[in-house]
């Protein structure tokens, strides 16, 4: 019996859209209607298996389908002949675990690589080499059980005011006109994080063996840096502080950085200052706009607040200045004040170094104005309709010293 090319195609199209038992089925069948040798032909004109002709025919011949099972078939996975493998890659991991030092966050920090991990599987829990997965696998189970690589949480703030898009906007603004105009001066100030002063381990790396202490306990003193950044001319200028920083604080460093730096800026008449949302210098903070106001007052000079939403204070400019400092002193022990002045000298801000200055003074703490005092301040403060806690003008005023 011949088959025509139309018969064959018609065959071949018909068995690819049948599954399982019926596919086999029909295979049977039409090898049974092509005669004798009819499984040759199938095999050499329709390209059919014979060892699925042969099951179709057992399966006409006895009346009983033969369950596929799939899900059988392959290599099975690793956690499946190695029932403790994840939770034993677990116990490693977790042990190998650090928490923050200074319990800033609940971040964990593992340096465990996914070959040591597979090493520690075999010396802690003895597992064979050859039974053990690759490499590769490891690191797709340490993926699976939340152990990849994440950014790092401050790229996107958790919080965000109904106002931020509006202040981030006038902000613009604000930054914008204060570069364009010649007697406007643009800065942005900041303190960074306290620094714990000694034998403390910082993380990072060092061409000099290093060796901190193994365990951490109360700090022979701390440094707090206060930085001044003009991101127009990339000048860095650098207070480390022994004492609290506070209100009184913020300011003197401004006074202290005008002082140095007025004679060459003698044409400016205003003073745009890019500042955080924190505790001690926010537009609501008494003893802070009191200071700035008597500022304004002794050197006849305008000061303009702009202030950065809350949880976005990593665009503030100043910032940039905090991450190099970080990068630069990471691998040193910060054992004395001294060491954390002379480190802070030592880095460089586009090839700069910065200014740096210790300050000892000590301030108190929990300084403010009474409510009839802060109202006699407010008199002397332009605030921005809408935005009046984060955009803030103080302007020099003859009727100031009569107030007073």
């Amino acid at each position: 019996m011949e088959l025509a090319e139309e018969v064959k195609e018609l065959l071949i199209k018909a068995a690819k859209e049948l599954k399982g038992s019926a596919r086999r089925l029909f295979m049977a069948r039409t090898v049974r209607a092509l005669g004798e040798g009819g499984q040759r032909r199938a095999e050499e004109e329709l390209g059919w298996n014979r060892a699925t002709i042969r099951k179709g025919e057992h399966e006409l011949k006895s009346g009983q389908v033969c369950v596929d099972a799939f899900q059988l078939r392959g290599r099975k996975r690793s956690e499946e002949h190695l029932p403790n493998l994840l939770k034993d890659i677990t116990a490693i991991v977790d042990g190998q675990s650090q928490a923050d030092p200074q319990f800033r966050s609940t971040r964990l920090y593992t340096r465990l690589t996914a070959t040591e991990v597979r090493r520690q599987l075999i010396t802690t829990f003895h597992y064979t080499d050859a039974e053990l997965p690759t490499a590769v696998t490891i690191t797709t189970r340490l993926n699976a059980l939340g152990y990849s690589l994440k950014k790092v949480a401050k790229t996107q703030p958790q919080k965000k005011l109904p106002e931020t898009d509006a202040i981030f906007e006038h902000l613009k603004q604000v930054n914008a006109q204060a570069d364009a105009q010649d007697s406007t001066l643009r800065l942005s100030m900041d303190a960074k994080a306290t620094v714990k002063v000694g034998p403390f381990a910082r993380g990072g790396k060092s061409r000099v063996l290093t060796k901190a202490a193994d365990h951490d306990f109360e700090a022979k003193a701390t440094v707090t840096p206060v930085g001044i950044f003009l991101p127009a001319s990339d000048e860095f200028f650098l207070y480390g502080v022994v004492s609290k920083v506070t209100s009184d604080c913020l300011v003197d460093r401004l006074v202290q950085w005008w002082e140095s730096v007025k004679e060459r800026f003698s044409h400016i008449k205003t003073l745009v200052i890019n500042v955080d949302n924190g505790p001690e210098n926010h537009s609501r903070r008494t003893q802070f706009m009191q200071r700035l106001l008597a500022f304004v007052q002794q050197y006849q000079i305008t000061v303009r607040l702009a202030y950065y939403p809350p949880y976005h204070s990593k665009y503030n400019p100043v910032e940039r200045c905090w991450g190099i400092l970080e990068q630069h002193w990471n691998g040193t022990l910060l054992d004395s004040v001294d060491a954390v002045i002379q480190f802070a000298k030592t880095m460089t801000w586009k090839g700069n170094h910065p200014m740096v200055d210790l300050v000892t003074t000590t301030y108190q703490t929990g300084v403010k104005l009474t409510k009839e005092a802060m109202q006699v301040v407010e008199t002397h403060l332009q605030r921005w309709p809408s935005l009046e806690k984060w955009f803030v003008d103080i302007t020099y005023s003859l009727s100031v010293g009569r107030d007073n």
